[in-house]
């Protein structure tokens, strides 16, 4: 029976659980002990979330590594500790810890042992750049010749966005993804891994008011939106808008720093009145800094702060010296 059902998914490219019982006039939970054996052999994929859920025929040409092939590594390889990394298939799949990096070494054709060991010391050069949970990045936006003035006292992150060879970090990936597939399963693991920093700053700078910087384009499930809403930080929220042109720029669009600059002049609005010491200014992702620095210096131009911190979920690493070195 499994074999037949194994063909019946290869001639109809996918099927779900109740199209199978129909077809072979078996019960669906005799179907499902079927579909669990043909998953755990590697041969079949889940997609879709309940009630539309169904199977598919895995082709092994398309180089997405099995289940079965993730049990055989475990016993091939020598356990190693837990770690904290994840991966987005592919076809959607969510992977966390050991499965998560061996499906990114299997993709790659990497030896997983020596992989891990390269990936822990990448790591650990990067962890110099962090400062009890977050990275200071303000001396690499001040060395940035082309702004002409520097609106912000300090620029953090909480992670960079990426790091040599592997690529996006957790943090870096779960930004990516839940702001393309707007997920809000993501975003609020953005929220529930950040939240318990962004408070600890918010003592620290001893802040009276947050900001957060709007979005350029247009979604039904706004990451930003999601944040504050996540937050819930009990201060005033300083009232910040995004004024859009007949076409609409976004920042990423845009590769010189200038162009960013003039970008944030002309399109960002601080309507604001009241007067806050110290405002910490939020935003999910930063480059060069531009958008933010930028709404910093109309902040304290209008006198609605007095000093601005800048704080963002993930970072660019471009000026870091770990990078010159790889």
């Amino acid at each position: 029976m499994k074999e037949k059902i194994l063909q019946y998914i290869k001639e109809n490219l996918e099927a779900s659980p109740k199209e199978i019982a129909t077809a072979f006039g078996i019960s669906r939970q005799m179907v499902h002990r079927y579909l669990g054996k043909l998953q755990s052999d590697g041969v079949i994929a889940k997609i879709g979330r309940a009630p539309l859920v169904f199977y598919q025929y895995q082709d092994r040409k398309e180089g997405v590594p099995s289940t079965k092939s993730f049990t055989q590594l475990r016993e091939e390889q020598a356990p190693y500790e837990e770690l904290d990394f994840i991966e987005i298939t592919v076809d959607g799949r969510y992977l966390k810890g050991k499965e998560a990096f061996e499906y990114w070494c299997q993709l790659r054709g990497l030896p997983i042992s020596k992989t891990w060991d390269e990936y822990k010391k990448t790591l650990a050069r990067y962890q110099l750049y962090y400062t009890n949970n977050y990275i200071d990045g303000t001396q690499k936006l001040r060395d940035t010749k082309a702004f002409e003035k520097i609106g912000l006292a300090n620029l953090l992150y909480l992670d960079f966005y990426a790091i040599e060879r592997f690529g996006k970090t957790k943090l870096g990936k779960l930004i990516h993804y839940g702001k393309q597939s707007q997920s809000k399963v993501l975003i609020q693991e953005i929220i529930q891994i950040t939240k318990p920093v962004v408070e600890q700053l918010i003592k620290k700078f001893k802040v009276d008011a947050v900001g957060y910087i709007p979005p350029t384009l247009s979604r039904e499930v706004q990451i930003m939106a999601e944040l504050q809403r996540g937050y819930a930080i009990k201060l005033p929220h300083i009232n910040i808008t995004k004024v859009k042109g007949e076409i609409v720029v976004p920042q990423k669009a845009l590769s010189k720093i200038r162009d960013r600059i003039i970008n944030t002049k002309k399109g960002i609005v601080v309507a604001e009145k009241n007067n806050y010491k110290r405002v910490l200014l939020i935003d999910d992702a930063v480059g060069s800094g531009a958008t933010m620095n930028e709404t910093a210096n109309k902040m304290i131009a209008k006198g609605v702060a007095k000093e601005v911190i800048g704080l963002a979920i993930v970072g660019s690493y471009k000026g870091f010296e770990v990078i010159s070195e790889a």
